[in-house]
């Protein structure tokens, strides 16, 4: 996606999912924009995992929650005329940073001055799906338990709603050091609705040397070592393993 008419000034700014984890997850396309790229804006660890493409550019690293700060020093960088990178985990538009550019590019003014090019990247649902088997095969949902963004009350509404729907569901943030409460109430949302032996996966640090999975069940997948680089995906009612592989059923061969 690229917005904008690119006013007078030469700068441009991309905003780069870098996949998962790992070089290997990245897409071409995301390369190239990087490569091309005067100056880099990103979360400190996604400049680690995009380290072997920015020698020789200016690289702007910074923290957690600092996302808007972030996204506004991209924009006027790009304004002076240089070619910026946002980077993001991912898939930019996925729990990333491609809506808050633009949002941002809009109220601004931004948008009139340069052209603003989103590089998809591979999910981290998707990634973990892969690690797992095809989970995700039919219709399913994602929903992040963070509720620094998004109120408890609003995220267990959608949880209620896609366990009743029997919708297979990719849970983003599961869970942290201070925040555990969150996926065990999830866990009894999907339990009202779904048997104890629904199949759920968990995938953790996808597309890195650390990546782990695990297949479990309803009934016991609270137990697993579960963190914040975590996803969990929780099957539905035709969801299968076959050998640990984690399979949803589309229809085809039923």
């Amino acid at each position: 996606m690229q917005s904008g008419n690119g006013g007078d000034s030469k700068g441009k700014l991309f905003v780069v999912g870098i996949g998962p984890g790992g070089k290997q997850g990245r897409t071409h396309q995301a390369e190239m924009a990087i490569r091309q790229s005067d100056v880099i804006f990103g979360y400190k660890r996604y400049i680690e995992l995009a380290h072997d493409l920015l020698e020789g550019k200016e690289v702007i690293a910074s923290g957690m929650r600092q996302e808007v700060d972030r996204c506004l020093g991209a924009l006027e960088r790009a304004g002076s005329g240089k070619k910026v990178t946002v980077l993001s985990s991912g898939d930019p538009g996925v729990y990333g940073m491609a809506g808050l550019v633009l949002e941002l590019a809009h109220e601004k003014g931004f948008d009139k001055r340069f052209p603003i090019e989103i590089i998809a990247g591979v999910s981290a649902a998707n990634a973990a799906a892969a690690s797992l088997g095809a989970p995700l095969m039919c219709d399913y949902a994602c929903i992040s338990l963070s509720d620094l963004l998004v109120s408890w009350e609003q995220i267990r509404l959608r949880l209620e709603n896609v366990a009743q729907a029997d919708l297979v569901v990719a849970l983003y943030n599961p869970r942290s050091k201070k925040r555990v409460k969150q996926l065990a109430e999830a866990a009894e949302i999907f339990r009202k609705h779904r048997s104890g032996d629904t199949p759920v996966g968990v995938a953790t640090s996808v597309g890195t040397e650390e990546e782990r999975t695990i297949i479990s069940d309803l009934d016991g997948f609270l137990d697993l070592d579960i963190g914040m680089r975590s996803i969990v995906i929780i099957g539905n009612s035709t969801s299968k393993v076959y050998d640990n592989v984690f399979i949803t059923q589309r229809g085809y061969h039923l």
